[in-house]
């Protein structure tokens, strides 16, 4: 299902997809053409798309292959449409007879690069257009199908790279094999196979998967594989099981101690204690987790089964379409039985939550949780882990956990999910006028191309930053979240500000709408980690104590 959020302006619109995609639609009389940029994970390559759609009074939208469609490479895709070397004769035969002048000059506004972009449609909207001119003939099958060739080719080829590197690592047990990330590996997977759920072979699957590139590593400085404790991570590492270990855990101690993070060994008990799942009081924890599991698995038995009546059926067929699209780099959440736990985890919820019901972007919000829970269970890596090893009561334990502790933090942030998602517009005002005030110059650089905050802040604020940064810095980010008084609802603001701030020299150096935007939405944090999420906190915290409890000094 696509829901556009539009802004207009001369010759069509801009509008944000489900998940914080964006999209240029061009118009004109009853023919349009849409251009769709993917790839808003940081580090994933964008694709492409040119496609035509049905539109009022009869008229027929082009497609790829008709003449008259000027195709063009578009920014982050591997594969251009067409090879520039193939269709050179014909771009010289089309440059001769275009009476069309092109412009040179850099779109620098969102209003001039508007103006800069050409309709297809442009040479007029009759229905008698001789579209068989040797003007519009710019494609031909033989092109065509010597570029899908190569196209086919390319990948053959990087199917070959992933299997030779596995020859290294045979030796290590299927059940816990991690293979060291790569940032320029590339994951190929055939997207029919998430949607036929076809079942998970341990012995076929997992020793073959491809290389995980950088930005899919989960783990983090306290994980195996990294270097030995130091003193001070054991001293902390003590600290926090003297407090969990007590008989009334002293919560506001432990906020305190988790505020800089969390130790691995100790972050599921932690996170359940800070989220309000679980009592301070350690005599009653044991019978309020199994209550409460019990309680899940009741909603299970009593309400998913409804998922294929009618009024039902809209809100888990967009639940079905967005699992496959979570994580898609990592292969844990591709496992089929991982996506049935993330399927019922939120139809659940969304059936629960009737004013809000399922939105875009939650689907994202159980991923740290259930990482996190599964961690108690496994002690390496758990990006390859094949969750078939682990037992029935284990399964139902992380997914009983996820879907409470997800419930608890939703609670908090549930305007940013009901019609019209108000919060979220109110935290994008709020950023605009924050940054105003603590770093005017950016503020003027947008104003000046004309970048509107909610065209890359709503996807701030819908997806908590998760789509900007690697999952091992978001369990990171929750930490401090989950330790501070409303973090996710209010803390959230002045992490986007520092964020946003932590940019302001790429910001300035781009001097047009189409880079700014570009920039915005794939910034470089591809390597980041527990450092970095660190210094981000250390100046949100700093902008906090200057503003939260000063509101009027940031209004103009």
């Amino acid at each position: 299902m696509l829901v556009w959020r539009t802004w207009a302006w001369g010759g069509g619109e801009l509008g944000l997809l489900g998940g914080g995609r964006t999209a240029v639609r061009q118009r004109s009389g009853r023919r349009a053409l849409e251009m769709v940029g993917c790839g808003t994970r940081p580090g994933s390559g964008g694709v492409g798309l040119l496609r035509g759609f049905p539109q009022p009074g009869g008229g027929r939208s082009p497609r790829i292959g008709d003449s008259g469609v000027d195709i063009q490479p578009v920014y982050g895709a591997q594969h251009p449409p067409l090879d520039p070397r193939l269709t050179k004769n014909f771009i010289k035969e089309r440059s001769k007879v275009s009476t069309v002048p092109l412009k040179n000059k850099k779109a620098s506004s969102f209003h001039e690069f508007a103006r800069n972009t050409s309709d297809a449609w442009d040479i007029g909207d009759d229905e008698e257009e001789d579209f068989s001119s040797p003007a519009f003939q710019t494609l031909n099958s033989k092109v065509a199908l010597a570029t899908a060739a190569q196209v086919l080719e390319n990948h053959s080829k990087l199917r070959v790279k992933p299997e030779r590197s596995q020859s290294t690592t045979s030796d290590v047990p299927a059940s816990y094999k991690v293979i060291k990330s790569s940032s320029d590996a590339q994951l190929s997977r055939n997207s029919s196979d998430s949607c036929l759920r076809n079942p998970l072979h341990k012995q076929q699957s997992l020793p073959l998967r491809p290389v995980i590139p950088l930005v899919a590593r989960i783990s983090d400085q306290n994980a195996s594989g990294a270097p030995p404790m130091t003193v001070r991570e054991k001293t902390r590492l003590e600290k926090f099981r003297q407090l969990l270990s007590s008989h009334n855990t002293d919560l506001d101690e432990l906020r305190k101690c988790s505020w800089p993070g969390v130790p691995r060994e100790v972050r599921p008990v932690t996170w359940r204690l800070l989220s309000g799942y679980l009592p301070a009081n350690t005599e009653r924890r044991k019978l309020t987790l199994q209550r409460k599991r019990e309680e899940y698995f009741g909603f299970i038995e009593q309400y998913y089964d409804s998922r294929n009546e009618e009024h039902h059926q809209d809100t888990y067929r967009q639940i079905h379409i967005d699992i496959p699209r979570t994580n898609p780099l990592i292969p844990l959440f591709q496992q089929p039985l991982v996506q049935e736990i993330f399927e019922r985890i939120l139809f659940i919820w969304a059936i629960r939550h009737p004013a809000s019901g399922y939105v875009q972007g939650i689907n994202d919000l159980v991923t740290p949780f259930f990482v996190v829970f599964l961690s108690e269970y496994v002690e390496e890596d758990v990006e390859n882990f094949d969750v078939t090893n682990l037992s029935q009561d284990m399964l139902r334990s992380i997914e009983a956990d996820s879907f409470w502790c997800m419930s608890k933090l939703l609670d908090g942030i549930q305007d940013n999910y009901t019609f019209a998602q108000p919060g979220i517009q109110k935290k994008v005002k709020a950023l605009e006028e924050l940054v105003s005030r603590i770093d005017e110059q950016v503020h003027n650089h947008f104003r000046r191309y004309e970048v509107e905050y909610l065209q890359f802040a709503f996807r701030w604020m819908n997806n908590l930053l998760m789509r900007e940064l690697p999952l091992r810095c978001t369990i990171r980010l929750w930490d401090t979240y989950q330790s501070e008084p409303e973090g996710f609802s209010h803390f959230h603001l002045y992490v986007c500000a520092a964020f946003l701030i932590k940019w302001r020299k790429e910001i300035l150096d781009e001097e047009d709408f189409q880079g700014l935007l570009m920039l915005l939405q794939n910034l470089p944090t591809i390597h980041w980690g527990n450092e970095e999420i660190g210094l981000l906190l250390a100046e949100a915290y700093r902008l906090k104590y200057m503003f939260a409890d000063a509101p009027n000094h940031y209004r103009r």
